[in-house]
């Protein structure tokens, strides 16, 4: 009928946790304008758990940790609302974004999923290049509408019915905290990719182990310009490729135990 509006849409932001403490604050902040805010800790040791559940705009679960596939499609299943904003805890909403945001899920043309693109934080400052410059996320989306996809335990993949689309105002992302905590975040990632190749039966080899490390450093500190970045781009250039070295060690690891517990069962 003619003057009847159409009602408000309404979102849910979804975040999952693990010793977020120092970064969740300007997270949950910067999404405050969400309708809903939901969290799934695992487990967290530094106060981020009993933080969250005393902030009064969010709702906080705690479940164990499996990958972060799983993580997220478990969180999604407790989201109240047909349009998701996804956000890792390290991440960031601008003002402009989160006017984008709130206009693109009022609008009736809406596509059922955007990619976002990120500024890249290295403590405060911001890394331009070291490979990082032109990568993307899905962060909004119909849940009715989408699904993360099986196939992937890290570097979770979105499988979407219906039509993507990007939005102009970048998510910021405060990658790196320091050295040691940026370190073991390659480290666990490369595990998991570890993981997820031998669930796909790929097979270790030492060529590998040696000349993907060695092209990762190559690929994100020459060919993507991470030497524009100085020594930030070392250091993010070389712990990317310890990222991948690990993945390397861990899949050898997995074989290893496979064979020796083939050996074992062995009549």
């Amino acid at each position: 009928m003619a003057g009847l509006s159409t009602p408000k849409q309404k979102l849910s932001a979804l975040i999952i946790t693990y010793n977020e403490i120092g970064y969740i604050e300007r997270c949950i902040e910067s999404v405050s304008f969400a309708d809903e805010i939901l969290v799934v800790d695992s487990y967290s040791t530094d106060g981020t758990y009993e933080f969250l559940q005393n902030h009064p705009k969010v709702t906080v679960m705690q479940h164990p940790f499996e990958n972060f596939t799983a993580q997220k499609s478990y969180a999604l299943k407790q989201a109240s609302n047909d349009w998701i904003l996804f956000l890792d805890a390290d991440e960031v909403v601008g003002d402009k974004l989160q006017i984008e945001i709130v206009s693109t899920i009022n609008d009736p043309n809406a596509c059922e999923a955007y990619w976002f693109y990120r500024i890249f934080m290295f403590q405060n400052t911001r890394l331009n290049f070291s490979g990082w410059q032109t990568d993307k996320n899905h962060r909004l989306f119909r849940k009715s509408k989408a699904k993360f996809t099986d196939q992937k335990l890290v570097h979770e993949t979105l499988e979407v019915d219906g039509k993507s689309c990007i939005l102009k105002e970048r998510l910021i992302h405060y990658c790196y905290k320091d050295y040691e905590d940026y370190k073991g975040k390659m480290l666990r990632y490369g595990q998991l990719k570890a993981k997820e190749a031998f669930y796909k039966e790929k097979h270790f080899n030492y060529f590998l182990l040696v000349f993907r490390p060695l092209w990762k450093f190559f690929n994100h500190y020459v060919l993507r310009l991470g030497f524009l970045d100085g020594k930030k781009g070392i250091i993010v250039s070389y712990l990317n490729a310890l990222g991948v070295l690990e993945r390397y060690r861990e899949l050898k690891r997995l074989e290893k135990k496979n064979q020796l517990t083939y050996y074992l069962v062995m009549p």
